[in-house]
């Protein structure tokens, strides 16, 4: 086997949890089953799970109930992913897998209680896995962890306030306090969440988008105008050509599946671009339409290249180049030179530094042959309604901003962009990750929207930029923050760096989470901690105005309404709006003139206050409870580039290659199918052929050998970054289609691994799809071997 040449220190142990709490999380230690990978996605094994999930947590009455309301125009909208809903008619059972799965795990007939509680210390629960912890069911009372103490105990709504107000008025700065969001929060919510922040006299608002897609805003945004996807849901059947890049739609937005089908059903090419052969862009049987299951479902990606991870920038260089010879051979064939006088400027100097590259290096980048570059190339020379995808195979590398910027580039050489059937398409992960961040929840937002939010509220934002996510993590780590608040989400298990910033938060004097369902963060706390159990989307919101709707934005600027049916899970839960508000009033007090419990009542009211900060919010309570509800501005959509010259960039860039010794790899991190986020529905990944064990690592045959290991070995695996190691033990090889030199893992198993000073170039985004590991025989045993968990396996007959 050969080794890594380097001889790195190990990255700093974490602090020792005065609680005992475990931040990293465990195997089942139950054995790796697996089976050949899919070759068709959907069809009635998405049936199958789908109904035993939701049927199964949810019971079969409340589970059908939820199943039927879920993006319906007077339902509510799906807490998994941000994929937009069609605008017009929709089918009764507007929902994928995943979708079925997230609304079972909020439906479930389960309570996490106080004899829950009592029953468990918080070292207890985190030796258990992410996906044990999330099966306990729903979250039903406040509950307090308090100094010295090992178990969480019940505390009245009221003390929660009062702690929390005390908490935070004792800290010496306004900035020495974390607002953390996750992309779940509603419209409402997330507005009155920055509001108070900033009232409290802080920027200090990181969440969720700055771990996925600030590579996307940071790179559109200078050279468009927006930061956000410039194509409609129905682009997708006008256009000719589909490239998806970075992305597994078939586990991560599987409703995506019914557009690229729809669009290849139109006569559109569909590309798949990534390291990973991935069943949701081979073929497609839709759930909805059983006559399919005779057939062999319907072709997605008529090619597909497997570029090495962090390739896809030579890749687009490489296409560019082809773009400007094949203009060389045949003027006016490959290039739009009439989109491009009149709407960009940069193109000199991206011509000549694109005509310069070297085919070899680009080839040597990507992974790819010329060969495969020109074809792709001349696909995209021979269309103009081109959409370009991506996801986190993108945002997540070292030079992801740059990457993203060369797809820029392409479109705008090719005019793509502003017409019908083409465009930029970032998709966005989380539901309302994009609405979070129209409504204020960022570090740095611009001075027009502070200066609106000044004058409709009446008092001086704060003018200092906050910390995000990475910066804030480290500044709590330094012992420049004390406090810790999250409006949803699972820092603990999202984050990167994982001991460093369980030690960064034991640090703090109080962490406290609005959640739904029990997650890791809870466990590894502060030296006080509250967990405030709050609705979720499919629970009526009663408020003393009568019930409530919230709104959401989708991955491409649709604002719609969000309206919960069914009974709350416990009679105790209050909703985020009114959380934040309560929090608000007893943090302020007379420091405020904001209404904060009429705002909580009524949320019209919210509606009407945002009206007066956000542009392109007019007449928003009248326009959202139209079915479907209306599209944000979009100018560059429309062919108007919102840039300070109005007009689009062309950039340039040098994307250099990680730089790998003998016997390292480069690692990406990947969701199962089972998985959203940080949320383990299951133990099956369905579509790859593997189930139970998450400790696995999929690796090309040719590496296996060269290494000295074989299919099946047991393998720690160690990260190597500016000279320090980080490692992560007892992992299972696995053979698997993937470029040589390249390896994926699942996370939140190999967070631990990403440095937390390991970002994307200008969005500080964590590089999980790009760490440098190499790997070493296991030693011992997998974490936490205490308990077996066989009761959880999901081990059946036949072979699926």
């Amino acid at each position: 086997m050969a080794d890594a040449k380097d001889e790195p220190k190990q990255a700093s142990s974490a602090l020792r949890d005065p609680r005992g709490a475990h931040a990293q999380t465990r195997d089942e230690l139950i054995p790796l089953v697996r089976h050949k990978p899919k070759q068709v996605a959907g069809g009635v094994g998405a049936i199958r799970e789908s109904m035993v999930h939701a049927l199964g947590e949810a019971g079969p009455i409340r589970g059908t109930r939820l199943l039927l309301a879920l993006n319906q125009f007077n339902g509510f909208d799906c807490p998994g992913c941000a994929w937009p809903d069609p605008d017009g008619e929709r089918s009764v059972t507007e929902f994928c897998e995943n979708g079925a799965k997230a609304i079972a795990e909020e439906g479930t007939k389960k309570r996490v209680d106080r004899a829950f509680f009592e029953k468990y210390s918080v070292a207890e629960l985190s030796s258990n896995s992410d996906y044990w912890l999330g099966k306990q069911g729903r979250l039903t009372e406040p509950m307090a962890l308090h100094p010295g103490e090992t178990h969480y105990k019940p505390i009245s709504w009221d003390d929660a306030f009062k702690l929390l107000a005390r908490e935070l008025n004792s800290l010496g700065s306004p900035d020495e306090a974390l607002f953390y969001t996750s992309g779940r929060a509603s419209n409402e919510a997330a507005f009155l969440y920055q509001l108070f922040a900033r009232q409290f006299g802080t920027n200090n608002l990181p969440d969720c988008s700055n771990m996925c897609h600030e590579s996307s805003g940071s790179a559109l945004v200078p050279t468009i105008g927006i930061g956000k996807s410039t194509v409609k849901l129905d682009d997708f059947e006008k256009a000719e050509l589909i490239i998806c890049v970075g992305q597994n739609p078939g586990t991560n937005h599987p409703r995506m599946l019914t557009s690229l089908q729809a669009a290849s059903k139109k006569g559109a090419i569909i590309v798949g671009v990534n390291p990973l052969r991935e069943t949701g862009l081979l073929r497609f049987q839709h759930p909805q339409h059983p006559w399919e299951f005779l057939g062999p479902g319907t072709e997605l990606a008529k090619f597909y290249y497997q570029v090495h991870i962090g390739g896809d920038g030579a890749l687009f260089q490489g296409i560019n180049k082809y773009l400007f010879e094949q203009e060389e051979r045949a003027p006016g064939s490959a290039i739009d030179e009439a989109f491009i006088d009149a709407k960009t400027e940069g193109f000199a100097e991206h011509k000549a530094a694109t005509v310069a590259r070297d085919w070899d290096t680009l080839c040597a980048q990507s992974g790819l042959s010329k060969e495969e570059i020109v074809e792709l190339g001349g696909l995209v020379a021979k269309h103009k309604k081109i959409i370009i995808c991506w996801a986190m195979g993108i945002t997540q590398t070292t030079h992801a901003v740059a990457i993203i910027q060369e797809i820029v580039n392409t479109l705008l050489m090719r005019g793509a962009i502003g017409k019908e059937g083409a465009g930029p398409c970032p998709v966005r992960g989380h539901s309302n990750v994009q609405g979070d961040r129209t409504m204020g929840i960022w570090e740095k937002m611009p001075d027009k929207f502070m200066e609106n939010l000044g004058q409709a509220f009446d008092f001086k934002p704060p003018g200092r930029h906050g910390y995000d996510v990475v910066d804030g993590l480290r500044a709590m780590h330094q012992g420049k923050v004390r406090a810790f608040v999250a409006l949803g989400g699972n820092i603990i298990s999202a984050a990167s760096d994982t001991e460093f910033i369980a030690a960064a938060m034991r640090t703090c004097s109080l962490t406290a989470h609005i959640s739904t369902k029990l997650n890791r963060s809870h466990l590894v706390a502060g030296q006080t901690a509250l967990i405030l159990p709050c609705l979720g989307r499919s629970e009526a919101d009663l408020q003393a105005r009568g019930q409530q709707f919230v709104t959401t934005e989708n991955s491409m600027g649709v604002v719609q309404k969000s309206q919960g049916h069914v009974p709350p899970a416990s009679k105790d839960l209050l909703s985020e709006p009114k959380i934040i508000a309560r929090l608000a009033q007893a943090t302020l007090g007379g420091r405020t003139k904001v209404p904060w419990a009429a705002l909580s009542d009524d949320y019209d009211r919210i509606r009407s206050a945002v009206e007066k900060v956000i542009p392109g919010f007019e007449n928003y309570n009248e326009r959202v409870r139209k079915h479907g509800g209306f599209y944000l501005p979009n100018g560059p959509r429309e062919g108007i580039f919102t840039t300070p010259s109005q007009k689009a960039h062309f950039t340039v860039h040098d994307i250099p290659p990680a730089k790998l010794l003998p016997g390292q790899l480069l690692m990406a991190s990947i969701r199962s199918h089972d998985q959203y986020n940080t949320t383990i529905y299951g133990l099956k990944d369905r579509y790859r052929g593997l189930k139970n064990s998450r400790r696995v690592i999929l690796m090309n045959a040719s590496d296996i050998a060269a290494m000295g290991f074989k299919d099946g070995s047991p393998v720690d695996i160690s990260s190597h970054f500016n000279g320090e190691t980080r490692t992560a033990g007892h992992f299972t090889i696995v053979a698997y289609n993937i470029p040589k030199g390249c390896a994926a893992t699942y996370y939140p198993e190999t967070n631990v691994l990403v440095a937390l000073d390991s970002v994307a170039k200008l969005s500080n985004t964590p590089t999980s799809k790009s760490i440098i590991i190499s790997l070493k025989p296991a030693a011992g045993s997998a974490p936490f071997p205490d308990k077996l968990y066989a009761e959880h396996a999901e081990v059946s007959p036949g072979a699926d």
